[in-house]
């Protein structure tokens, strides 16, 4: 049954302490909480009210000694309660993201934290940058954060204040401890030995990690809960058998598959014995075969060597033979041999004459070379000769020509030359130049004008042109959408018209603006299309290509200095642009289409619209949306759609679930963009007008550039008759200078032909000489041919005496093997019995070492047989029959051979393979036995841990889950926490069941079944639930109330002021489920650790109890300059007063 609440008198202290339950952040540092400063009206011993010195009057005009307003500000119950140890005491901030000074105490149970959004509420907790010099303040350099924790009473016997200092210059951060420089570890590391876990979202949930929170599994919410409230064993053991499980699992897997394999092994073993079995025997014959083909050496060695024994003795009387028949020829061979030695003495004489002979020809063609040099040198004598005589005549006419040029000369130097007068020529030569020179920039200046006036003249035509097509487009839609597009935007129509001239410069077709590239199919939807507009997407230039992008945006910004140009890439179709339901349920929301389907344009331009504002997702209707079509949509995936009235577009923010929604609507004004409008005669006219001026302007520009080429063309004449009158006026000057030049130069040119008068002369005469010495050496040649003559004479006659020498020693030679060849024949059949005897010699000696050469290579061969390693085999050979001749060998081996074609051959591998599974059988059945011995030790250790920590996680699991049904009963539900087990560890999760309905069973939490304020209900009193077993000293939690319902969020806000602040009214249900006394459920008697809700709004009336904290969030650019007319306490104080003053009428009524 419900508890009533029965209000108690305040002692001073409470009324004290509640002067410092509020405070105010503002952009300027805050001082911390005093008793000195605005002290409440306090009561005396006798109950009357006495005033502080110091106490203000109230903006309403009441004072703070009233009793009523005393007793109204005594009704919450007093709080001894101090800070856990690892709780916040103080923090402090300079510089900091939006706050440049501030200092606040929280209190160290519930803290509501609250603001409008963007004041900095989750700047104090949670950090959104990628870089940490993006926390310093815009315009500052560093940022301090100075926080203050309680003392533990043991580690630290005062509080501890942890300092960071961010720098913007280097990205740097520093920490110091109680004034001492610490590193980042050292920090992290003692805020762990206080049970700080920022990653834990049952301690810290931050405003974007509440949706992470909702969706976390079972299984992750299992090990987050063991974290926030479990010792560190138990979170080690639970590890431990997840380990401990994957190795079972692993081992259990092996030996599985061991197992197997193993019988697998010894099945196909069982079945190839037999096999093995016969291919052992017929391995017994094949070696038998190979040890008797082993022994083919020996039988050849005993056939070598009877072999070479008998041809021994055949050759020893085949040399017996011969002797003997040499003995009887050689009286009949001895003449023989007589005339064969003369006939080889004749032979030698013969070669040493022929040797004779080419000695004397080699002598003979000496004489005859040198006889020929001598001849060559006389030749080149001549030759010399005639040549210096050649020389003399040509000097000697040098000498003649040079006497001529010196009688000349001086001829010459008789009749001198008049003086030029230089200065007068060059005058006037500069006069005719200066005249060329003043009719060629008069010229230019004729030129430029030409110029100037063709320039005009083209531009003139230029904007005739132009403004022709500007008055045919006048009465054609483009036309009309081309001078929209020129009034909407002067910067954009002058980008439109360089486009359409150099659209063949691009890589791919550039669009216009859709004000001209687009138009609306149907009239009456004009107004919803025109609604979804914006004014700079209307003049969106569409490209396709990065590479034109580039080129039109330099264009525009570089080259044009054009400020006002929108331009869009898009590289897709419309095909990534499908609607978002289907045609079933998009006439279901009332909608007779999309806006993309009453759009006419070139498809990339269409593309581009559906990329910038989603006219594939944009409904349109022709009537409004009923509200039963509205909710449909605010659940639907459209974003936004046009009815005949207005326009809507719904804003989703999804870090507060599903129902975090707001819908923006705006009126739907007139279309004016693609509306067909009647040509504008004014400006018709106007530029028909401009036209004709325009025409006339190009006719007197025309008139004045003909005039200017008649004057060129006459200063072009007088320029070319100033130059004539120069080139003969230079000549003259120049023949003249020429001429004097000339006769000064005379005596040096007489002078240098006497000079060369003189070398000719010279040289006539050393020629004489040299043609006298040339005879001299012609008449010693002479004398030495001569000489030369006599000795090849001699060399000759030499010659012709070793001939005829020759010639006598040949005759002998012929003589003699004349002789010779008579006696052989007569011989030549003693001589064939001879040879025939001494061939047959030879042939038995080859034939001897032939089979000497055989049995010693055949014995090599069975001597490394018998010295080899295989004992088998040696004993084999040795034991074969001595008398045993190789067919005997031979046949006993095609016997053995016989034997093995009768029996099958088979697998060859079959023996190996079986040896082989042999070895693998043991191998597999030793890791068999390994494993079981392995997985018993891992089962033993499995039951060992899980006797300990299952135990100890049922208990825990059941103290939250009494908590949680106890919290979810007060908002009149039920719920229950349980641990679902499975036979894998790292699967056992937490199973939150609730129930929010009378008529429903108990289910399982999740985002299917329940709402997202029902979700955030579960979550709120779960994380309460942990409360009281936290070992966290303060706890975090953002704008969980965002997506609750108010009468939900009413409850929750109860419950947690009831938990946070250990109101017993609130908890009296929670000392149920303490049964045994645990000291740690009955922190719920004192309240939990101490708590953070973040909100940017709150509900009217919410409960408020002794013990809370309000930390009131003022922050932004409309703060004003004097803090002091932000005064969050004097608006408390002023609101009491209004009640008190209510309660007093409420009196005096009932007095009355």
């Amino acid at each position: 049954m419900p508890i009533s609440i029965t209000p108690r008198r305040r002692s001073r202290d409470d009324v004290e302490s509640d002067e410092n339950e509020y405070a105010l952040f503002a952009g300027e540092e805050s001082s911390p909480p005093s008793s000195q400063s605005n002290k409440r009206a306090r009561l005396s011993i006798d109950g009357d009210v006495t005033r502080s010195a110091h106490s203000p009057t109230l903006t309403n005009g009441y004072h703070s000694q009233s009793e009523l307003l005393q007793r109204e500000a005594l009704r919450a119950r007093g709080s001894s309660r101090k800070h856990q140890p690892g709780s916040i005491v103080r923090v402090k901030l300079a510089n900091f993201v939006t706050y440049t000074a501030v200092e606040f105490y929280p209190g160290p149970s519930l803290n509501m934290v609250i603001g409008p959004n963007g004041t900095g509420k989750s700047t104090l907790h949670l950090g959104r940058a990628k870089e940490v010099s993006e926390y310093v303040k815009h315009g500052c350099q560093e940022a301090i954060i100075e926080t203050e924790l309680a003392k533990d009473g043991r580690r630290f016997n005062n509080n501890i204040v942890i300092r960071c200092t961010i720098k913007r210059e280097g990205n740097k951060t520093t920490f110091s401890v109680d004034g001492m420089p610490q590193g980042k570890k050292a920090v992290v590391e003692l805020a762990r030995s206080l049970s700080i876990q920022i990653d834990n979202l049952c301690q810290f949930l931050p405003q974007d990690k509440v949706v992470e929170f909702a969706a976390m599994t079972p299984v992750e919410l299992l090990r987050q809960t063991q974290r926030a409230v479990a010792p560190q064993e138990m979170i080690d053991m639970h590890d431990d058998l997840k380990d401990l499980r994957r190795k079972q699992k692993g081992a259990q897997a092996k030996l599985t598959a061991d197992q197997d394999t193993l019988a697998n092994l010894e099945g196909r073993q069982r079945l190839q014995e037999a096999d093995v079995e016969r291919m052992r025997e017929r391995e017994q014959i094949e070696k038998h075969v190979t040890m008797l083909e082993a022994g083919r050496p020996f039988a050849a060695y005993r056939a070598a060597r009877a072999l070479h024994g008998e041809s021994k003795n055949k050759r020893k009387e085949a040399q017996e033979e011969l002797t003997k028949l040499e003995n009887e020829v050689e009286p009949l061979l001895r003449a023989v041999n007589t005339k064969e030695r003369y006939m080889e003495q004749i032979q030698t004489v013969v070669s040493e004459r022929k040797t004779a002979i080419g000695k004397a020809e080699r002598q003979a063609d000496t004489v005859d070379r040198k006889f020929q040099d001598l001849q060559d040198k006389n030749n080149d004598l001549v030759a010399a000769y005639e040549a210096e005589k050649n020389g003399a005549k040509k000097h000697r006419s040098e000498v003649a020509r040079q006497e001529q040029a010196i009688a000349r000369l001086r001829k010459q130097l008789e009749e001198q030359p008049s003086e030029v007068d230089v200065q007068s020529y060059n005058e006037l030569i500069r006069e005719k130049r200066r005249a060329i020179e003043d009719c060629n920039r008069q010229g230019r200046d004729l030129q430029d004008k030409q110029q100037q006036l063709t320039q005009r003249g083209q531009e003139k035509n230029s904007r005739i042109k132009q403004g022709e097509r500007h008055l045919a487009e006048l009465d054609s839609q483009a036309g009309k959408q081309n001078v929209k597009l020129q009034k909407a935007s002067r910067d954009t129509s002058r980008l439109w018209e360089w486009v359409r001239e150099h659209q063949s410069e691009f890589e791919r077709p550039v669009f216009g603006p859709p004000i001209v590239a687009c138009s609306v199919k149907d009239p009456k939807y004009v107004d919803h299309i025109e609604a979804l507009f914006q004014r700079n997407l209307f003049l969106t230039f569409t490209v396709q290509t990065k590479d034109d992008f580039k080129k039109l945006s330099d264009q525009a910004h570089e080259r044009m200095h054009l400020s006002e140009v929108n331009i869009r890439t898009i590289q897709v179709g419309l095909e990534p642009f499908q609607p978002a339901v289907g045609v079933d349920e998009m006439n279901r929301f009332g909608f007779e289409g999309w806006a993309i389907s009453y759009l006419n344009g070139p498809e990339p331009v269409l593309a581009m619209l559906c990329a910038e504002i989603h006219l594939h997702h944009t409904g349109v209707a022709l009537r409004d949306t009923t509200p039963h079509q509205f909710d449909m949509l605010q659940n639907s995936p459209i974003g936004s759609w046009v009815t005949s009235k207005s326009s809507y577009r719904i804003n989703r923010r999804r870090e507060y679930g599903p129902g975090a929604t707001s819908t923006q609507v705006k009126e739907l004004r007139r279309a004016n963009i693609w509306t067909d409008q009647p040509v504008d005669i004014t400006a018709k006219r106007e530029l028909q007008e401009n036209i004709q001026g325009w025409g006339e302007e190009v006719a007197a520009f025309k008139a004045e550039s003909e005039e200017a080429q008649r004057n060129l063309l006459a200063l072009r004449e007088a320029i070319h008759k100033h130059q004539e009158e120069d080139k003969a006026l230079s000549d003259e000057k120049a023949a003249k200078q020429r001429a004097l030049g000339e006769f000064k130069a005379l005596p040096t040119k007489l002078a240098q032909h006497a000079d060369k008068l003189a070398t000719a002369q010279e040289s006539v005469t050393s020629i004489k000489e040299r043609l006298r010495a040339i005879m001299d050496q012609q008449d010693e040649v002479a004398m030495e041919r001569g000489q030369v003559a006599l000795e090849y004479a001699d060399a000759v006659e030499a010659l012709r005496i070793a001939h005829n020498s020759l010639h006598e020693a040949e005759i002998m030679l012929i003589e003699a093997t004349s002789d010779l060849d008579i006696f052989t024949e007569r011989n030549s059949s003693v001589k064939e019995l001879l040879k025939s005897q001494e061939l047959q010699v030879e042939e038995f000696v080859k034939k001897t070492e032939v089979a000497q050469k055989e049995a010693k290579r055949v014995l090599r061969i069975c001597q490394e047989l018998l010295s080899g390693e295989d004992e088998e085999l040696v004993t084999f050979l040795r034991a074969l029959p001595e008398g045993q001749t190789s067919e005997e060998l031979e046949g006993e081996i095609e016997s053995e051979k016989a034997r093995l074609e009768l029996m099958h051959e088979g697998n060859g591998g079959v023996i190996k393979e079986y040896e082989q599974r042999r070895k693998k059988i043991d191998s597999f059945s030793a890791k068999v036995e390994e494993v079981k011995e392995a997985l018993s030790e891992v089962d033993d250790k499995i039951k060992e841990l899980r006797e300990q920590w299952e135990p100890a996680l049922d208990s825990l699991v059941k103290k939250i889950s009494d908590s949680f049904s106890v919290n979810m009963e007060q908002i009149s539900c039920r719920g229950e926490v349980g641990v679902y087990k499975d036979d894998d560890f790292d699967q056992w999760a937490i199973q939150i069941r609730v129930k929010f309905r009378e008529n429903e069973p108990l289910t399982t939490l999740d985002s299917h079944r329940q709402s997202g304020g029902e979700r955030a209900v579960s979550t709120i009193f779960y994380l309460m639930s942990l409360q009281s077993l936290t070992r966290s000293p303060f706890r975090v939690v953002d704008e969980i109330n965002q997506g609750m319902d108010p009468r939900n969020e009413r409850l929750v806000h109860k419950r947690m002021v009831g938990i946070a602040c250990g109101n017993s009214d609130l908890t009296q249900s929670n000392n149920a489920v303490q049964e045994d006394g645990d000291d740690e459920l009955n922190e719920d008697k004192r309240g939990g650790s101490q708590y953070f809700l973040i909100t940017p709004k709150l509900l009217h009336n919410l409960q408020y109890e002794r013990g809370m904290r309000v930390l009131c969030i003022a922050s932004g650019e409309y703060m004003p300059a004097e803090r002091s007319r932000v005064d969050f306490k004097g608006c408390v104080d002023l609101m009491r007063g209004l009640r008190a003053e209510g309660a007093i009428a409420g009196l005096g009524m009932a007095a009355g």
